[in-house]
């Protein structure tokens, strides 16, 4: 192994990446003049960063340079970052565009629309406009969503079912497999300990326990009820995708209610992801107590049921009555899990005397990535103790 020259190749490079960073004003040390695409590069991130201080480029003093105040200058700007940065950074840079610049406005635009590169934080952007979207951009933003819908189904979608199914096998045992592959050997040897003959170093087994294989009728009923608020967006998305990969498995019963301060039943759209997401209105107001009153009257078989409450557990409705159905859900055999978000950003900001009190219930509240979530059903349908479950999954990330 050798040692770079500090005049080298690699040194030249760091310095124009530093260049980059710290964006050219006299005190940034580096002596790199930029020419080529370089240039266009430090264009684009002065544009965003260059506006005085703040994470980024911080330059005290220097003048606001900005994205403009017009769809087709921000169109131009976004069509140079997609060239010159990969996709991960192009993501960033268009959701700092929308937080420090407040471009909202200007995703109104259909030109605008086009020159995106779509994620799920765009998504959640536009599901927030969706009452004022005008009909020139509705279009644009339903090619948006959909591209969006497209990639995660993509991602997820083989995995979960591959997943939940076998969860719902493997929790309809049967006391007379037919087949070697349908004994679950694990509780056969426990279930037949007692005929274990250590001369031989054997055990026989007088009954067999297996799983029951996969029929058509509906083995486990599941609710997803999605908080609305501002701050749920990215966990509105990915719980819209799970709840129509959910809804195509025919061993399941899949419900999707939406709340604020009022309830909204999308079962029926749950075929179209992107009509579930068009049917949110994120905002407002929150209360859980409304929504989980009206899950109550979604279940029919408790033992069977799964219910998933995905909310920030802000409660603007009334408390006491809330955590009184949950106790009531649970008690009558209703598994209820709470996610404080589905997302890969981490749990947000979230009430801790709800989440205590309903842990206090036996009721796990934690946030969940998309990636894990299949691995969450799967666990709730087989009734495994998702404390425990939460807790290993979090020491694997």
């Amino acid at each position: 192994m050798t040692n770079e020259s500090p005049t080298g190749e690699g040194a030249d490079d760091r310095l124009r990446r530093w260049r980059l960073v710290l964006g050219g004003d006299q005190a940034d040390g580096t002596g790199v003049a930029l020419d080529g695409d370089d240039v266009r590069m430090d264009g684009a991130l002065e544009r965003l960063y260059g506006a005085g201080g703040g994470e980024g480029r911080p330059r005290p003093g220097r003048r606001s340079a900005g994205l403009g105040d017009s769809a087709p200058s921000v169109a131009r700007w976004l069509g140079d970052i997609r060239a010159y940065f990969p996709s991960s950074v192009v993501r960033v840079m268009q959701k700092d565009a929308i937080d420090r610049l407040d471009l909202t406005r200007l995703l109104l635009e259909p030109e605008m629309l086009d020159a995106v590169e779509p994620d799920v934080h765009l998504v959640g952007t536009l599901l927030s406009l969706n009452r004022v979207l005008p009909d020139k951009a509705r279009e644009s933003a339903r090619a948006v969503v959909r591209t969006v819908v497209r990639d995660l189904e993509r991602r997820l979608a083989q995995r979960t079912r591959s997943t939940v199914g076998g969860a719902l096998d493997r929790s309809a045992r049967v006391l007379r497999p037919r087949r070697l592959a349908d004994v679950d050997w694990d509780r056969t040897i426990r279930a037949n300990l007692r005929h274990y003959l250590p001369d031989q170093g054997t055990l026989v087994p007088e009954r067999l326990i297996g799983y029951g294989r996969r029929r058509q009728a509906v083995k486990r009923d599941v609710v997803l009820a999605i908080d609305q608020s501002g701050s749920m967006a990215a966990s509105v998305v990915y719980a819209s995708v799970f709840g129509a990969v959910l809804a195509s498995m025919r061993s399941l019963r899949t419900s999707l209610v939406v709340f604020d301060t009022s309830v909204v039943d999308l079962t029926d759209q749950l075929h179209d992801p992107v009509e579930v997401l068009f049917g949110t209105q994120l905002g407002g107001g929150t209360d859980i107590n409304r929504a989980v009153a009206y899950c109550q009257g979604l279940v029919a078989r408790p033992a069977e049921t799964t219910l998933v409450l995905i909310s920030d557990l802000y409660e603007g409705g009334i408390r006491d009555e809330m955590l009184q159905r949950v106790a009531a859900l649970t008690a009558a055999g209703v598994q209820v899990v709470v996610l404080l978000a589905l997302s890969d950003e981490g749990a947000p900001a979230y009430d801790h005397d709800n989440a205590a009190a309903l842990a206090a219930m036996g009721v796990p509240a934690f946030a969940c990535t998309p990636d894990a979530f299949p691995g969450l059903m799967a666990a709730a349908i087989e009734r495994r103790d998702l404390k425990e479950w939460s807790e290993r999954a979090a020491g694997d990330r």
